[in-house]
């Protein structure tokens, strides 16, 4: 069964918003999770968001679900009832996605021990100052690919005595996923644009109404 993320990539007015649009926004992300400078890791969170509301735009809200369990540590966002991962990267490569975050040896090998792909996957890939990516890769190619090399190659453990806070899948198995025939990409430049912003002004505003 096709992927209906699939349909973001084909429409072609879309794909060339996601080109301007994507970048800009991920850089207010970016100014809106920052003090003194540096970048904090709430950041993720508003990315997050800034992707589930692209299918949001594109299919209804009636028709993406964001209320999900915590039980539901992978899932991030149901579109017509099949779950959404969103992953973001920054970077030229593809090393460092997280499958799940946990500073637990044992919970990571529990975790490589029974996962298997069931998910659709959004990735964003940002490279700035270079070309970075969306990509949309449907289930169906992560569980062959999951099947072809195994849990083993797929999956990447914290290594014992660090504290990379999570379970990745390895940089091959995910050059691999992108790379699949059914999956999708969409190239963009990765430029900052000058933004007056004021992570303040919004609550400011808020305070002076009635």
């Amino acid at each position: 069964m096709p992927s209906t993320l699939i349909e973001i990539f084909e429409d072609e007015k879309l794909v060339e918003k996601i080109k301007r649009r994507l970048p800009y926004l991920f850089q207010l992300a970016e100014l809106e999770s920052s003090r003194a400078g540096k970048t904090g890791m709430e950041v993720g969170s508003v990315r997050e968001r800034i992707v589930v509301a692209l299918p949001i735009y594109k299919f209804g809200e009636a028709n993406v679900e964001t209320e999900i369990p915590i039980t539901e540590p992978e899932v991030d966002a149901k579109l017509f009832g099949e779950p959404i991962s969103i992953k973001a990267i920054t970077g030229k490569g593809f090393g460092g996605v997280k499958l799940i975050w946990t500073v637990d040896a044992q919970k990571a090998k529990e975790f490589r021990e029974t996962y298997y792909p069931r998910c659709e996957i959004l990735l964003v890939q940002i490279n700035w100052n270079g070309v970075g990516g969306f990509y949309s890769i449907p289930l169906e190619v992560q569980k062959r690919l999951f099947d072809k090399i195994g849990r083993q190659n797929y999956i990447k453990l914290p290594k014992p005595g660090t504290n990379p806070r999570g379970v990745e899948i390895t940089k091959e198995a995910l050059w691999s996923l992108v790379e699949d025939g059914e999956s999708r990409s969409i190239l963009m430049d990765w430029h900052r644009t000058r933004v007056n912003f004021n992570t303040y002004k919004r609550w400011v505003d808020l305070w002076r109404e009635d």
